[in-house]
């Protein structure tokens, strides 16, 4: 894996409804991470996975993530500092992830000269690459964002089960109603001992209360959480409300 943040590098294959509010999904979502505990070390910077569906009917959350993800930074900064990876799929079988960055402005740079290309979910690869990336170094959790599924969900869910054996959360973040992505997502959510949340199409804020939570968990651990929660941030609730359960 490539160590410069201004290239991506491919990410090993394995074998083998309407835009209603999402307002009662995200306080779901943001009250699970209260039982969480937090693996940061003191006076270290948290690590997320940011992984994306990039097949082209993303395009408009994938322009819309570009420019929050400058939240997450912004919220992992007041608390001690946040790394981020981003991974993506897009096409039949591109897989890819960039090294790790520290600065909002050079995630958005990377993100800003990827197009969405139609293609197949590759939420496989994607779980597959967290475990090796946390093997090397410690990851605290990962944030992923999409609307479908079209892979074994047995798969999926054994995979899950093992970032969820190593201590490493996913937060599955879905668009619109897709019953099939759904029931997937809060398996994975669920196996991984992350949490599930949905937002609606095109809801801008819902999607930056969800990516702010996420990187308040990751930098932080559980207290940042629910002193982020203590101040009626809708996101911080929803997570804590699921990892409580």
């Amino acid at each position: 894996m490539s160590k410069n943040p201004s290239k991506t590098s491919e990410v090993p294959v394995q074998p083998g409804q309407s835009p209603v509010s999402a307002r009662p999904e995200i306080d779901a979502f943001l009250a699970k991470v209260r039982s969480m505990p937090s693996s940061v070390a003191p006076g270290q910077r948290g690590r997320l996975v940011f992984a994306l569906d990039a097949t082209m009917s993303r395009q408009p959350t994938w322009d819309a993530a570009c420019r929050l993800q400058a939240d997450m930074f912004h919220e992992a900064g007041s608390i001690g500092g946040l790394d981020v990876q981003l991974v993506y799929f897009r096409g039949l079988a591109e897989c890819r992830s960039s090294g790790w960055v520290a600065q909002p402005e050079k995630l958005a740079s990377l993100m800003e000269r990827i197009d969405c290309r139609g293609g197949h979910t590759q939420i496989g690869k994607v779980l597959t690459h967290l475990k090796r990336e946390s093997e090397q170094k410690k990851v605290q959790a990962m944030v992923y964002v999409g609307d479908a599924m079209e892979e074994a969900i047995d798969d999926l869910c054994a995979k899950a089960g093992e970032l969820g054996l190593l201590g490493i959360p996913v937060f599955m973040f879905q668009e619109g109603h897709d019953a099939i992505a759904e029931q997937a997502y809060r398996e994975i959510a669920r196996l991984s001992r992350g949490a599930y949340g949905r937002f609606a199409p095109g809801a801008a804020q819902e999607l930056a209360e969800l990516l702010r939570a996420a990187a308040a968990y990751a930098a932080g651990g559980m207290k940042a959480l629910s002193d982020l929660s203590a101040r009626r941030h809708g996101g911080a609730q929803k997570l804590l409300s699921q990892m409580s359960r």
